[in-house]
């Protein structure tokens, strides 16, 4: 009897999402979890916000590149190692083909017409604000793959992103300095001499590059999101991102080798055609590698379907009733205050809906978030003087939009005087309770 297509995937299904992976042992569910995000990721990348995402990077980056270069530049010549980036460019330019290392000197010339100390103080303010809305648009593309919807606080954007553009660089070149420095050293270069540690040295200096490249996506991945990515989720979308970033590399560079139409095509505008696939080749790893690393961490949103989080108005209710609680019941204790991850941790509700969630109750003056990073939250005001009714008001009304709200429709007697003695009821049933009482009836929650 033979197999049949429709049979094969039909029994691939049934294995992906059908069985619990929990049911299965040692490499089958290593097996499983593998190609659940292989699928979810081909998935994501068919819907096409990655891929807009990317194409938006490649066009912040064409802003961003020299003005970035320039103030790394300026950091990197009070250390006397400024010279490093010209090859450390034309490394990452390097699949463009010979036209890379010209690409590469012209990006150069124009960061040293660049001179940081005279640019005056609008200058000055310009060339931060271009580079800092890079860092900007890639903390949005990464905080939508992480499915949060708000980005850090003015002041955390300014400090965070002004740290990694002065000690990046700086330890960057520390680490390849580091790196040179131990594989010249004398013993090793005398275990070098000796077999089989030659050829182990040479496998291992094969392999540095996509060590050093997915360590670097592993801080990015840790660092940009505004949100707790734990670091084991991190290294495993970083070494992956690393390893499709070193490979792509070589494939774009076997394919330019091998190409010569894009050139009669194109003429003199072929490498700059070039430099934006490459761009957008890398950014798009990034954001793959980011999507690893989330469903990782997430594994509950690896479903056959894209998972959709829309509350009901019952879940609506009571999440910001239990929210409120804790968030209440830890300030009136005086214990740590409530994150959104610890929140979505402790109720065991995706980060994503609880987040929607807190920026309401922010929006509406119930909660105020601490200067902490990441953002902890607090009651806006006495715990005494939010009323339960007030509070389940609010959230009944959340969202509603002035073009359709029950004061633009037609009145409808019976129902309004239903939903009158409903209102009536919840108010005369709350009488007067406030958080207060409410944190007062319970018991010491897990701690935020």
């Amino acid at each position: 009897m033979s197999l049949q297509p429709g049979h094969v995937f039909d029994s691939l299904n049934d294995l992906l999402w059908e069985k619990d992976p929990r049911q299965l042992h040692g490499w089958q569910r290593v097996m499983v979890k593998a190609l659940q995000i292989l699928y979810v990721m081909l998935r994501d990348l068919l819907h096409g916000e990655l891929n807009l995402r990317a194409m938006s990077l490649v066009y912040t980056t064409l802003l961003s590149l020299v003005p970035l270069l320039a103030l790394s530049f300026s950091v990197l010549k009070g250390f006397g190692v400024h010279n490093q980036i010209e090859p450390l460019l034309y490394n990452f330019l390097q699949p463009l083909g010979p036209k890379g290392e010209e690409v590469a000197q012209q990006i150069m010339a124009f960061v040293e017409n660049v001179k940081v100390g005279v640019l005056g103080a609008l200058g000055l303010v310009f060339l931060l604000y271009t580079v800092l809305s890079l860092l900007q648009k890639i903390e949005a593309s990464f905080n939508y793959v992480w499915h949060v919807e708000h980005l850090r606080s003015l002041s955390q954007r300014f400090s965070n992103y002004l740290s990694v553009i002065l000690i990046g660089p700086v330890m960057i070149f520390s680490a390849i300095g580091i790196t040179a420095t131990v594989i010249n050293n004398e013993l090793v270069q005398r275990l070098v001499a000796i077999e089989p540690f030659g050829t182990l040295v040479v496998t291992l200096s094969k392999l540095l590059p996509y060590l050093l490249v997915g360590v670097a996506f592993t801080f990015v991945y840790i660092f940009i999101p505004n949100t707790r990515v734990k670091v084991g989720a991190a290294a495993v979308g970083g070494l992956l991102a690393g390893f499709l970033w070193q490979t792509t590399g070589w494939a774009f560079a076997a394919f330019i080798a091998s190409s010569t139409k894009y050139a009669a095509i194109y003429s003199s505008f072929a490498i700059l055609v070039l430099l934006l696939i490459w761009l957008y080749i890398n950014w798009l790893v990034l954001l793959v590698g980011a999507q690893v690393a989330f469903y990782v961490q997430h594994p509950q949103y690896l479903t056959r379907y894209r998972v959709r989080l829309v509350l009901s108005n019952r879940m609506r209710e009571r999440l910001a009733l239990v929210v409120m609680y804790l968030v209440g019941y830890n300030h009136f204790h005086n214990r740590p205050p409530w994150t959104v991850d610890s929140l979505s941790e402790h109720l065991s509700i995706p980060a994503e809906a609880v987040g929607r969630l807190v920026e309401m109750l922010q929006q509406q003056g119930f909660l105020v978030p601490t200067a902490a990073e990441p953002e902890a939250y607090l009651p806006a005001r006495d715990i005494e003087t939010i009323h339960l009714y007030d509070l389940l008001s609010v959230v009944r009304r959340a969202e509603e939009s002035r073009f359709v709200n029950p004061e633009r429709m037609l009145p409808v007697t019976p129902v309004d005087v239903l939903l009158t003695r409903l209102e009536g009821a919840m108010e005369s049933t709350l009488d007067g309770e406030t958080l207060r009482d409410l944190v007062l009836e319970g018991k010491a929650p897990v701690s935020g």
